[in-house]
């Protein structure tokens, strides 16, 4: 089993639910997040004052997954977040040692 991150924009939340929904993965953890990458934010002009915003408002998916849908999932999160403009996000993997369903005690893939 493994666990994707992705932090993506806002505005492509629906696309990659919808995408990653369509290849069977049905569940999902989302976080609104801020923080910056390497454009290291930028100044905007509001009333005639310059302010540094140096954290972006991002959202982070969470998704667990078999080792066989991985790189699916990647690459499906990618191709519904990517717009190509810099701060469209990034994606992290991670090895999952055990899931464990409280509800029904189910363990391992079958509690995804």
């Amino acid at each position: 089993m493994t666990k994707i991150e992705a932090v993506i924009k806002h505005t492509k939340l629906d696309e990659v639910k919808d995408a990653l929904h369509e290849i069977g993965i049905q569940g999902m953890t989302v976080t609104e997040v801020k923080g910056f990458g390497r454009q290291k934010g930028h100044i905007e002009l509001y009333r005639g004052t310059k302010y540094e915003l140096v954290f972006r408002p991002k959202v982070k998916i969470e998704v667990v997954v078999a080792n066989g849908l991985v790189e699916q999932a990647i690459s499906t999160i990618e191709k519904a977040a990517k717009t190509g403009e810099i701060g469209d996000g990034k994606i992290f993997v991670f090895p999952l040692k055990e899931v464990v369903r409280i509800r029904t005690g189910e363990r391992g893939e079958t509690a995804i």
